[in-house]
């Protein structure tokens, strides 16, 4: 069963995931902390990781090269959902590419049915 890890800091929006995406057989980990979910990381290696780039302590993007600096995690597709326009980053698709950014979607636009099915595909292009 496909391991989902949501670092995503608003509750509410955190447990949606975690109900919509259980209903969908995938096994689910919702943090809020980006500190959590390198210990979740570890403890689950988790098979794709979302994440919100707004954390409170940590920001996503440290988040992203801690995440990276771990050989064992170099390989695990990362989709981003934020409130944060792709666009405010300088050469955001470069930039992405060297983290290994799987997807970047902007949160006001998302459905449930969006993400999953980029869930989806993630998993056919890694069997493939």
């Amino acid at each position: 069963m496909t391991e989902l890890l949501f670092i995503e800091p608003d509750k509410i929006l955190g447990d949606i995931f975690l109900r919509y995406f259980s209903s969908k057989n995938f096994n689910v980990r919702v943090t809020s902390s980006a500190q959590e979910a390198i210990l979740l990381a570890d403890e689950i290696t988790p098979d794709i990781v979302i994440i919100e780039l707004q954390l409170k302590q940590h920001n996503g993007i440290d988040f992203l090269y801690e995440f990276r600096s771990y050989s064992d995690w170099l390989g695990i597709p990362i989709v981003i959902h934020s409130m944060v326009p792709a666009n405010e980053f300088p050469n955001s698709k470069k930039f992405w590419n060297e983290l290994n950014v799987y997807k970047y979607i902007y949160k006001p636009k998302l459905k449930l049915s969006s993400l999953l099915n980029e869930i989806n595909e993630i998993q056919m292009n890694k069997t493939t």
